[in-house]
């Protein structure tokens, strides 16, 4: 089934994750003061877990694992790994995170911070640290990552240490709440492969991929979801964002054109290979000089494109970005899980909800008595208008489930 190839050619390396920040020269001793308490803090590089990929602690500073790893659909590199730093908790709230960092980049290779802030229940997109990553209203926790990037074998790149400052500044303009365009969708694949986010591609795995880093969600998370529906709204899943294409890796298309990365003079909304492909944008190519085949703005996985959507081609889809959104969010703990048109399972499955994803939760109501993994309940939630899901499979809430 045609589909976007959503390669990366070496000269866009240096920028897929934030905008490389300035470095200084790495001092002979080792940088590993613990973490303050408070606004100003020293990142833990230490601490490398199931959320990170590819990377290591050598003692004195973060390196690659394997020189020769890199995500399955990315070419023109030669490697790349990325750190998840635990959240830290603010003393005072604030809207503007900086990083310091001390870091040797080598040869053809870049270090690169994004940080990432938690207000209103849920996580801000990741946003360069190179400058200051301003947010849209004040944060209480902020979380970093860390990439680093070879761009041939040789090259290593290294990472001694990320001092951060959080501080206020006037504020951005927010992005409309609950957000919702109609795009292009192309079937992913690859399976056994590996995302951005360092997810092994399963057969019938459920998840997306938009072409733009700053809408990524850490591996088994669903900090940044999407509700993708069939243009009839027959079928919808929702589902976590745990890769990074098609196309474009720099095209967070949902945002205004004060936030969007590039392709600024594009209607907010628009996929940038919508444009070229559609209109000659761009002279018809992607970000890397490629000529674009199709106007796709989202990948599907195999199982959210056949199960969740019951699609047999490539089609238009409406795509809600819930991440942009407001109030109470679930998070659904086992899935693929049926979505319901009524409290019950004997209403008409209208669509799946991936594990991991962050839903929505409108109210609830009280409907049949089912036994899962976390509860023996009768309640079930409205995730929409005609889309409830049982409230036994939701492992946590965030904010307060009112009655329908």
């Amino acid at each position: 089934m045609p589909r976007s190839r959503r390669t990366r050619p070496l000269a866009a390396v240096a920028g897929v994750v934030a905008a490389v920040l300035a470095v200084s020269p790495a001092p002979a001793a080792p940088l590993t003061a613990p973490a303050a308490t408070g606004n100003t803090w020293s990142a833990d590089l230490t601490a490398v877990d199931s959320d990170d990929v590819n990377v290591r602690w050598t003692g004195t500073e973060l390196r690659l694992a394997d020189p020769a790893h890199r995500p399955a659909a990315r070419h023109g590199i030669a490697a790349e790994g990325t750190l998840v730093v635990t959240p830290h908790s603010l003393a005072v709230p604030a809207n503007r995170v900086r990083a310091d960092i001390v870091a040797s980049p080598g040869p053809d290779g870049a270090v690169e911070v994004a940080a990432r802030g938690w207000r209103s229940g849920g996580w801000t997109e990741w946003r360069s640290a190179a400058g200051g990553a301003v947010f849209d209203q004040p944060v209480t926790r902020v979380q970093i990552r860390v990439a680093l990037t070879a761009g041939r074998p040789a090259a290593a790149p290294a990472l001694r240490r990320v001092r951060l400052t959080a501080d206020s500044v006037a504020a951005v303009t927010a992005a409309t709440p609950g957000l919702t365009y109609r795009v292009y969708a192309t079937r992913e694949g690859l399976v056994g492969g590996t995302t951005a986010n360092g997810h092994v591609i399963v057969s019938r795995d459920h998840f997306v991929a938009l072409p733009s880093f700053r809408g990524l969600a850490p591996k088994n998370t669903g900090d940044y979801t999407v509700r993708v529906c069939t243009t009839t709204r027959s079928r919808c899943e929702y589902a976590p964002v745990w890769d990074v294409g098609p196309w474009n890796t720099k095209d967070d298309y949902w945002n205004p054109s004060s936030t969007r990365e590039m392709w600024k003079d594009l209607p907010q909304g628009r996929p940038e290979a919508q444009a070229a492909y559609q209109s000659g944008y761009n002279g018809g190519r992607d970000q890397f000089g490629r000529v674009v085949g199709s106007p796709a703005g989202i990948d599907l996985a195999d199982g959210t494109f056949w199960d969740g959507l019951l699609l047999t081609d490539n089609a238009w889809v409406d795509v809600a970005y819930l991440w942009t959104g407001t109030g109470t969010r679930g998070r659904i703990g086992s899935g693929p899980l049926n979505i319901r048109s009524g409290p019950s399972t004997s209403n008409a499955v209208v669509g799946l909800a991936a594990t991991s994803a962050n839903v929505p939760i409108e109210c609830s109501v009280t409907g049949q008595t089912v036994s899962g993994p976390y509860r023996t309940t009768s309640q079930w939630n409205r995730l929409a208008s005609g889309h409830f899901v049982s409230h036994a499979y939701v492992s946590t809430v965030t904010g307060t489930i009112v009655p329908c």
